[in-house]
């Protein structure tokens, strides 16, 4: 089985030994010649270590670790092709410990128990200390790493374990406070380069066997991401092609063949999962509509699934969007239903072209925030009963309790809109929704004080020095109509398809 690492894992502990010195090291495949070039070109000493410099200063936890200066135990985090196995290599090289390695995948709670208590007994006889690996042991469960606590709190063991997911979510808190949590961070370029480099030349690689061109070797570089595994592996089997061509060298047109696709740093269950969307979400919030297209390129390649990326534009044409822009939320439900009716690879087309519309169009968050602070309000307790002109009075004996009393019907107003109390009376005056100046809901928010006071029957505003003592109309070609397709009356206060704030309004009762 393939550890995230640059060897391999062996049975679990004390089926397999491979001694490394006096105090031996379980859990190891011994490297043989026909092993896999990342495994034959793992270092050997602290020093080969290549791209973690900020661990490797005097003194720091990485370099006590791999010396035996500090027994601590210590929690690797990092992407794969890190390294972060491989420093488990070089603690196991130490010779004045005991090693056993193990893999959360295949390993239980019996295997962690026969580990602590051969290390209790070792301890007790004097023997030396045993440091316990465990690749992988976000996979663990509650309970398995339940058993590691009382071992590791009174050191009976030395833990060093790696995880490619976030700790922070998927250790349990007690053995993260027991442990040092060290971050390793990806390659750069020019550390895989450099590895690529060294594996052409070195004798544990191609010992010079085959020279690799800068353009074949750009594209191994590039195609790695960081990985440093992948890397070493697509270099070992565009090598192979060369040499059952008969080439002495490694060229660009061999290294495509060997590999074509680029490692994607994407765990759909993992912490990358949740980066690439949020850097997603806040591309397209931005109005960046290039990065936006790249992160939705990252997550289709990645193989995440496609109605979880259309679920996510649905919620943000609301709600990053919103008013400004009503329409981006049908062109997000329209991308969300072609998932599921065509499918990808085609959809692929249309969520383009709904992140491409939300990541360009005007944003407002008016819609969320409105709704947010209604929420609070409810569940802060504010609110009461309905008022009674708003009750249902179509079912009988509802008019002999009062229901539907004094309701005003807005069509029967030339203007769409009444004075009239729609709200609980503690929420009276209370305004949740505050209109952006951006896209189409800049009409919104010019109408809406107008809205606002004809229907509290609040007076206009104080008119300026220098202007008209009378506030001006807001007409039909100055402000969107109230309500699409109802008919204005022609006749009562105000000219015809106008709508004033004259204070008061027409007397009379609209249906129920």
């Amino acid at each position: 089985m393939e550890s995230d690492a640059l060897f391999s894992l062996g049975e679990p502990a004390g089926s397999r030994s491979a001694p490394a010195g006096p105090a031996g090291v379980d859990g190891f495949t011994a490297v043989a010649d026909d092993s896999p070039l990342p495994v034959r070109m793992r270092p050997v000493t602290l020093d080969e270590l290549v791209g973690q410099e900020h661990l490797l200063a005097p003194g720091a936890p990485l370099r006590q670790l791999v010396s035996g200066g500090a027994p601590m135990s210590v929690i690797l985090w990092g992407p794969p092709g890190s390294g972060k196995t491989t420093v488990a290599h070089l603690v196991a090289g130490a010779t004045d410990r005991r090693f056993v390695a193990m893999s959360a995948l295949s390993a239980g709670v019996k295997d962690v128990r026969a580990v602590i208590e051969a290390a209790r007994r070792q301890r007790r006889s004097g023997g030396p200390q045993t440091v316990l690996f465990i690749d992988e042991v976000h996979r663990f469960s509650k309970t398995q790493q339940d058993s590691l606590l009382a071992a590791v709190e009174d050191r009976t063991v030395t833990l060093l374990a790696a995880t490619t997911e976030n700790p922070y979510f998927s250790v349990i808190s007690p053995l993260l406070s027991r442990c040092v949590l060290l971050t390793l961070q990806p390659l750069d370029d020019e550390a895989v380069r450099g590895l690529l480099r060294r594996a052409v030349a070195d004798k544990r690689g191609l010992d010079g066997a085959l020279a690799l061109t800068t353009e074949a070797e750009d594209h191994l570089v590039r195609l790695a991401a960081g990985d440093v595994r992948k890397a070493l592996t697509a270099l070992e089997a565009a090598a192979a092609s060369a040499t059952a061509l008969g080439s002495g060298r490694i060229d660009l047109a061999t290294a495509e063949q060997a590999v074509d696709v680029a490692a994607v740093r994407y765990d759909r269950d993992g912490d990358a999962h949740y980066d690439v969307v949020s850097a997603f979400i806040k591309s397209m919030r931005g109005s960046d509509v290039d990065a936006a297209v790249h992160w939705l390129a990252r997550m289709l390649v990645a193989g995440e699934d496609a109605r979880f990326i259309a679920r996510r534009l649905v919620i943000f044409a609301s709600e990053d969007v919103g008013m400004a822009d009503p329409g981006a939320l049908s062109v997000a439900t329209a991308a969300a239903h072609a998932v599921e009716y065509v499918g990808l690879p085609e959809a692929q087309l249309n969520l383009a072209q709904a992140v491409i519309h939300l990541a360009t169009a005007p944003k407002s968050n008016s819609a969320t925030t409105a709704i947010g602070a209604a929420i609070a309000d409810v569940r802060a307790g504010r609110g009461g009963s309905v008022p009674r002109g708003l009750r249902d009075a179509h079912y009988s004996g509802a008019r002999g309790l009062g229901h539907g009393t004094g309701y005003r019907y807005p069509h029967d107003d030339q203007r769409g809109v009444v004075t009239q109390q729609y709200v609980p009376d503690d929420l009276v005056g209370t305004d949740y929704y505050q209109p952006s100046p951006h896209g189409a809901e800049r009409s919104v928010a010019s109408r809406l004080p107008l809205l606002r006071r004809i229907v509290r029957g609040l007076p206009a505003p104080a008119a300026r020095p220098e202007t008209s003592t009378s506030e001006p109309s807001v007409t039909a070609q100055t402000a969107p109509a109230l309500s699409p397709g109802a008919v204005r009356p022609t006749t009562g206060k105000g000219a015809p398809g106008t709508m004033q704030d004259s204070g008061t309004d027409a007397a009379g009762e609209g249906q129920q």
